[in-house]
Formats: structure tokens, sequence, C-alpha cells
């Protein structure tokens, strides 16, 4: 049996689990969600005061990213507007935070698309 593999990007954390849990209801069962970010990695592992501690960078401490790239990238972050402070950016400007997979059969893949799109998932 062939199957397809389905992408859809949600603003919120409840709207990508409850469109998980719709799909999982109707018998879809390889459904999972990932938070996605601009930026890699977790942040700062532990509570520092900015002032008397270790921070790598703004970038790190405003946007909860890891830069092991170097530190040419944490730079570039610190301009974005979330880390400087120096415009908000607009709500419009933010795109979808959770990343939706699900893994369908072909011949079901239409269902479980409204099934997202009921939810608010984006394509």
């Amino acid at each position: 049996m062939k199957e397809r593999n389905i992408l859809a990007g949600f603003r919120t954390m409840e709207s990508a689990e409850q469109a998980a849990k719709q799909l999982q209801q109707a018998g879809f069962k390889t459904v999972q969600v990932s938070h996605i970010g601009e930026y890699p990695g977790g942040g700062l592992d532990q509570l520092t005061n900015p002032i008397t501690g270790e921070i790598p960078s703004l970038g790190s401490l405003s946007l909860d990213a890891d830069f092991p790239s170097g530190r040419n990238a944490s730079i570039l972050a610190a301009a974005d507007p979330d880390a400087s402070g120096l415009s908000d950016g607009g709500q419009d400007s933010v795109g979808p935070s959770f990343l939706l997979t699900a893994v369908v059969p072909e011949n079901r893949s239409e269902e479980a698309s409204q099934i997202l799109r009921s939810c608010g998932g984006q394509f």
C-alpha cells in the first residue's frame, strides 16, 4: 500500500495536538508534533543572571538558541527584532511554530488533509 507524508504547520501547540488527536481517532497511527523555530538548539540550560552570568550571546539569552557554529551566527541573530527589542516585527510576520507530521495511506490523504485544515493547519 502506498503512503503519503503530510506536513502541516500550526501557530499553537494546542491546535497541533488537537489535530493529532483527531487524526489518531480517525485511525491514522503515525502522527508526530514537533516544535520548530528559526534558531538551533535549546538555549540556556539554567537560569543565569544577565549581569553577572556567563552569557554566550544576546541571541542565546533572548531567543533561547544555541549557536555551535561560531560567534558570527549569534551576532547576526542578535539583530532580530525579537532579540534587540528595536521593533516588535508585527504579529503577522510570525509563522507556524509547531509542525505536525503524519504518514497516511495515499487513498486517505485527502481525509487527513481536511482534518488538518479544520484545525488550522497550513500546508
